[in-house]
């Protein structure tokens, strides 16, 4: 690519609103998210890569499931949201919003600052009590997933663990709390997130959930053969109910068994072409999972996302696209969650 057009790149995702669907936050301790330190996420770096809306997740690891780890793991989720809230501040010449209304997000781009989105990691936060969505709700997270690596009451794992005794499937599916918890997301409008839950959950839930679904870090398993990766049907169900999957930045969900070093923005192309061929514009959107095991060559940091733009415009996207890509269908999903509450 040459200069002029790497430049005019670089102008127009500039110009955009540009939205990371699923980051990590350092915990218990780590920088702060105004110092630009070595976490691949900080505000600083946000900047840099122009990069305006940031979902940050309180993510809380499976366990095994007692009233203790429990109400361990729900409080564990409040801190963490707590925590991302005092993201909302003005600090080192940046200002950055928690925004939990695609209102509120649309405002903070106008306004030229940066927005913080809450969301929550596994289901395993609420444990069984369906009461504590709305406790996460009233923090401003605005999507659950379902599960992390390990069954949960919720719902079936796509990666079952052998050291948490999981059999290959519990439920066969999302269990009947599951859907209880699809129903009481759909009641608060927050989305229903199917990233990390099994195949058949994925489909149940795509059924059950009155707003459409989304994945918010995914990629193809048609191109990479991963069981974190949507296959065609799945893929298929999506579009039919509206959602959208977010391809990700985990290398080794672009290519098979790859590190960082090996993948680049091609590969990650590659997996948002297919996913617009197959099911549409209209349902394919960009993640990093940055912090959380996200990051190839080229895209190693926030401040690095243009280059993901740069790509995407080379292979004939344009500025419609590239904003329906980078958060505009991801917000799309969001809206409706709203508009659907109650």
């Amino acid at each position: 690519m040459n200069d002029a057009i790497q430049t005019d790149s670089l102008a127009l995702h500039r110009s955009l609103l540009t939205l990371d669907s699923h980051i990590d936050i350092p915990w218990p301790t780590g920088p702060g998210p105004f110092e630009d330190g070595r976490r691949c996420v900080d505000l600083p770096k946000m900047q840099r890569g122009g990069l305006w809306v940031g979902c940050f997740v309180a993510y809380v690891p499976q366990a095994a499931r007692t009233p203790e780890t429990e109400s361990a793991a729900f409080a564990r989720a409040l801190a963490m949201l707590q925590t991302i809230n005092t993201m909302g501040r003005t600090e080192a010449g940046i200002t950055a919003r928690i925004t939990s209304s695609v209102a509120a997000i649309e405002a903070a781009r106008r306004d030229r600052v940066l927005a913080v989105v809450p969301a929550v990691e596994n289901g395993f936060a609420m444990g069984t009590d369906l009461s504590r969505l709305a406790r996460f709700r009233a923090l401003g997270a605005r999507y659950l997933t379902l599960t992390h690596n390990g069954h949960n009451a919720l719902a079936d794992s796509c990666n079952p663990r052998p050291d948490l005794h999981d059999a290959p499937e519990e439920h066969g599916g999302l269990s009947a709390l599951g859907r209880a918890a699809v129903a009481e997301l759909n009641k608060l409008g927050m989305m229903v997130d199917v990233a990390h839950v099994s195949r058949a959950s994925m489909l149940q839930a795509a059924e059950v959930s009155r707003t459409p679904i989304v994945s918010t870090h995914s990629c193809i398993k048609a191109l990479c053969d991963h069981p974190r990766n949507m296959d065609d049907q799945q893929l298929d169900a999506l579009r039919d109910v509206g959602g959208v999957i977010q391809i990700t930045a985990v290398a080794s969900f672009l290519k098979k068994d790859a590190k960082a070093d090996q993948v680049t923005a091609a590969d990650f192309a590659d997996h948002v072409d297919y996913a617009v061929q197959r099911i549409g514009l209209e349902q394919v959107g960009i993640s990093s999972d940055f912090d959380g095991g996200g990051g190839f060559a080229g895209w190693m940091s926030a401040a690095d996302s243009a280059n993901i733009t740069a790509e995407l415009l080379r292979r004939g996207y344009d500025r419609g696209a590239l904003a329906a890509l980078w958060g505009g269908n991801f917000l799309r999903v969001m809206r409706i969650a709203e508009e659907k509450a109650g």
